[in-house]
């Protein structure tokens, strides 16, 4: 079977839609002496004249009018695919991503985010997993697109954005017998805490900077997340401290109050990080975009003063 050279395929094209050697020749910014090589080239790989003389002019074999369509739809899309972003429709492009962040971003920002994708992707879902301590090879395995939260280590060749600080705070059942007063580290470290299991730390932040002024909280349940510790909160006299975006978005429906906490925690960079693999890639450009975009809204990220004095008088 014969085979045809790909890099034949613009000359056909020409040849077809111009019916001249010469004007073939001029459109590829050749001498009419190479197209005309060319030409017994595509008429050896398929054997067929292509075009034959008809008085002054060439005219196509039935062969080539049959090609003549699929020869120009290849070109058009080869074209395409070597643009910048492949020449790629993400409005009609179906694509599951994977974010991995910490529960309360799906519960808090899952459903605004895929609304933000789908303005630009209408066929994409979207899949938020959970944070792994032991699973550093997932974004350069391509197992997940995105990973969102305080990450600690990335790996050398990942990149990184910052999308926004957010602070800890501290929750409690509404009526708690620790919101009756000022909230002091001793009054704070006498009442029992759920704890958080989180990645890279072998304890909370809260606890070191409680150590460095004689004082230690008593945790007596550790949960694998934050949401985990406000529903432990809202179901007990127990303490929690979690990040504030998810804090504001879950306390009033489950009956919660949210107060300052006793030492001053620093805040945390929050991140996405990619694989450079994908850097360019149209689809996930468009998910960190989406990502970053809300992040800068008031839907995503921490609330400004106002919120913080409007929700709870007692972060003032």
């Amino acid at each position: 079977m014969n085979s045809l050279d790909l890099n034949l395929l613009a000359a056909l094209d020409a040849l077809l839609t111009t019916g001249s050697v010469a004007a073939a020749a001029q459109r590829m910014h050749l001498s009419a002496p190479a197209m005309s090589h060319k030409l017994a080239r595509i008429r050896d790989a398929l054997d067929d004249p292509i075009l034959v003389r008809a008085g002054q002019k060439l005219i196509p074999t039935p062969r080539a009018e049959e090609m003549r369509a699929p020869v120009r739809r290849l070109i058009g899309e080869a074209v395409a695919l070597m643009q910048p972003g492949g020449g790629l429709d993400l409005t009609r492009m179906q694509r599951e991503f994977i974010v991995r962040a910490p529960e309360g971003m799906g519960i808090v920002y899952g459903a605004a985010l895929l609304a933000e994708i789908q303005r630009e992707m209408p066929l994409a879902t979207l899949r938020f997993i959970p944070e792994s301590d032991s699973d550093s090879m997932a974004l350069r395995e391509g197992r997940i697109d995105l990973d969102v939260g305080i990450v600690r280590d990335a790996g050398p060749e990942v990149k990184t954005a910052p999308l926004y600080e957010q602070r800890i705070v501290g929750v409690a059942k509404a009526g708690h017998r620790l919101l009756a007063a000022r909230v002091t580290p001793k009054r704070f470290s006498a009442e029992q805490h759920v704890s958080i299991a989180q990645r890279g730390r072998n304890k909370e932040a809260v606890d070191a900077l409680l150590a460095d002024i004689g004082c230690a909280r008593r945790v007596v349940l550790t949960v694998p997340s934050a949401y985990g510790a406000l529903m432990a909160a809202a179901r007990s006299s127990l303490i929690a401290c979690v990040p504030e975006p998810l804090a504001r978005t879950v306390a009033s429906g489950l009956g919660l109050e949210i107060f300052k906490l006793p030492v001053a925690i620093p805040v945390e960079q929050v991140v996405q990080a990619w694989h450079p693999r994908v850097d360019a890639e149209p689809a996930s450009q468009c998910l960190r975009r989406c990502v970053a975009s809300l992040s800068g809204s008031a839907t995503f990220g921490p609330l400004g003063r106002r919120g913080v004095a409007g929700h709870n008088a007692l972060l003032s």
